[in-house]
Order: structure tokens, then C-alpha cells, then sequence
């Protein structure tokens, strides 16, 4: 079937105005032109907008866009396939957090029992499958399954006091970040407030991990420079790029 550059805005819910810059670019090419010298779009020009509506949904831009719908290799059906295990995941979050929502009403409301425990399971619980989706292939191929989920139960049962203290150690951990990368050319290891953001950092790895060891806390830091989302969390909690800092204070006080 064939369509009109207004039959395809229609069908598409991307407007003509849209389609005309797709193919000022060279994303979108009609088919052919009519004798009027009208865009038509057929079976392929379809298949191409649907791959282009999705590929923006997932964050890409246009310019990459189009360079991966050049390359004649491309598949789009494995990220398709990626894309509904997250939005699988995302869904069972939010169910998960509905229930949660249910029983805080009914303790709020009803006077329903409800332990400590149980009133922040739902937090950890999102954060437990936020990190299993960006980086659990990683951790697991690096330090094991049994290891990772070890660390999971040991997540899952964290007490209030746990989470606000490994929160607390966090926060004195990117405190004393902030203030030591803003010259990291003179920064010295040996300070105290070097040794504070180790302490911290220490602190709250024996809060979150299964076990603490010195190799283990290295690995971490290996980690936190190899694969740059880690680097990127780090580095986007101070006005100053920190990750490799922090890299370099675990190794510091961590040397064999």
C-alpha cells in the first residue's frame, strides 16, 4: 500500500511538517514522487518511520539514527527485544510499588500492622532492579553469581538504621569528593580528608556487600573507570569530575 506524505502524517501521528524535514535530511525518503511531483511513501518508507518513532523513544538522536539505519548490518529486533525486557522490569516495578502504596494506606488509614522493615522494602527493592538492569551482566561475569546475590539478600535485608547509615556514608563520601577535586592537581592522598572519603567509602561498601575485602574494594574501583556508567555516577555527584580520584584514594589505602 501506498501512501501520501497527509495519509502517512495521519496513520503515523508524526506530522507532515515532520516527514518533509526526515526527508530534507536524508532519514526518510519517499518512495518515489508522484507526476505532481507529491512525496509517496510505500511498504519499506512504513517500516522505516516505525523503526525511526522507536529509536527516538529509546533516547537516540536523529543524526545516530540515521548512520545505524544506513549500516546495512542493522537488526532492529534485537533492541526491540532489550527494550521490552526493560519496560518488563519498569512494569513490575511500578506493580510492585502499587502494592507497597496499598499497604502504607492501610497502615496510614485501617491501623494494619506494618514492620519498619517492610515500609522501605519497596526503595530497595527499585534500586536492587535499577542496578540489576545497568550493570548486573557486568558484576556477575566479573565476580560471580553466588557473590551477587549474596549482596542482593544482604540489600533486600537492610534495617532503617542500615539504609539512612550506609546513606550517611555516601553523602560524607561525595562531601569530601567535591571539596578534594576542585584542584585535582594538588591533591594529596595522605590528607585527612583523602582518608575521610576512603573511610566512607569503605563504610559503605561493608553495608552493601556480602563481605569486604581490600582485592574486592580494588576491583570496585577498577570498575568505577572501565565501564564509564560507573564512572558517570561519580563523576555526576561532584561539580568536578571525580571518579577517577575516588579510583585512585581506594588504591592508595588499599595497596597490597
Amino acid at each position: 500500500m501506498e501512501y501520501s506524505i497527509q495519509k502517512l502524517a495521519q496513520l503515523s501521528g508524526v506530522s507532515p511538517r515532520t516527514l518533509r524535514y526526515y526527508h530534507e535530511i536524508g532519514l526518510l525518503v519517499p518512495k518515489r514522487l508522484s507526476s505532481s511531483g507529491y512525496r509517496i511513501y510505500g511498504a519499506a518508507e512504513v517500516d522505516r518511520l516505525q523503526q525511526i518513532l522507536y529509536l527516538k523513544r529509546f533516547g537516540i538522536k536523529l543524526e545516530e539514527i540515521k548512520q545505524t539505519l544506513a549500516d546495512p548490518t542493522f537488526d532492529i529486533r534485537p533492541l526491540l527485544t532489550q527494550q521490552r525486557h526493560y519496560l518488563s522490569q519498569e512494569l513490575s516495578q511500578l506493580q510492585e510499588l502499587i502494592h507497597h502504596l496499598d499497604q502504607t494506606l492501610a497502615y496510614y488509614e485501617e491501623g494494619t500492622s506494618m514492620r519498619d522493615q517492610d515500609k522501605f522494602s519497596a526503595f530497595k527493592q527499585r534500586k536492587l532492579q535499577e542496578n540489576e538492569m545497568k550493570y548486573g551482566a557486568e558484576i556477575r561475569e566479573k565476580y560471580g553469581e553466588e557473590t551477587v546475590e549474596k549482596a542482593n539478600q544482604k540489600w533486600q535485608q537492610l534495617t532503617q538504621a542500615d539504609y539512612q547509615k550506609m546513606q550517611a556514608a555516601e553523602q560524607r563520601l561525595f562531601n569530601a569528593l567535591e571539596t578534594l577535586s576542585q584542584d585535582l592537581t594538588t591533591v594529596d592522598l595522605d590528607s585527612q580528608l583523602a582518608h575521610e572519603a576512603f573511610l566512607a567509602h569503605r563504610e559503605w561498601l561493608t553495608i552493601t556487600a556480602p563481605f569486604y575485602h581490600e582485592a574486592y574494594h580494588r576491583g570496585l574501583a577498577d570498575m568505577y573507570l572501565a565501564d564509564e556508567r560507573f564512572a558517570a555516577y561519580y563523576n555526576q555527584k561532584t561539580s568536578h569530575p571525580s571518579a577517577q580520584l575516588l579510583h585512585d584514594i581506594i588504591y592508595h589505602y588499599t595497596a597490597e
